[in-house]
């Protein structure tokens, strides 16, 4: 459990900076970056966590994100909807690896009050 606990209160902190920049209207470009690295650091915490949540409480050993999301919605962790989301986040941020163009930079960031607001319901519910 303290590993959990440990995970836990790192992923809330991440999520607060990434909330902290993805509520502003404007970025410049360097702040523009610094919230996508932050979107990527809160949803790998975040996923962790459930990963390590479900095997500790259900004995569910799902090794990857999209497995461990769909996990979450067969325990209550995730609505219907939200495990949707969630496995958007997946592909946005796999793609925030290989691909950095500019319409696809905008198409992520326009994504992010949804994607905030489903990774701080997900993480309310993991507590």
């Amino acid at each position: 459990m303290e590993r959990i606990t440990e995970r836990y209160r790192l992923a809330v902190r991440a999520l607060g900076k990434f909330h902290e920049l993805a509520s502003r209207d404007t970025l410049n470009e360097i702040e523009r970056d610094a919230l996508i690295q932050r979107f990527e650091f809160s949803f790998e915490l975040i996923w962790k966590c459930a990963k390590e949540l479900l095997y500790v409480q259900d004995g569910i050993d799902a090794a990857s994100p999209k497995k461990v999301i769909r996990a979450c919605r067969e325990t209550g962790l995730l609505s219907d909807a939200e495990t949707e989301q969630a496995l958007k986040m997946v592909d946005d941020r796999n793609l925030t690896t290989y691909t950095y163009d500019e319409a696809f930079v905008a198409s992520l960031i326009g994504s992010f009050p949804e994607y905030d607001a489903v990774m701080h319901s997900w993480l309310e519910k993991l507590k």
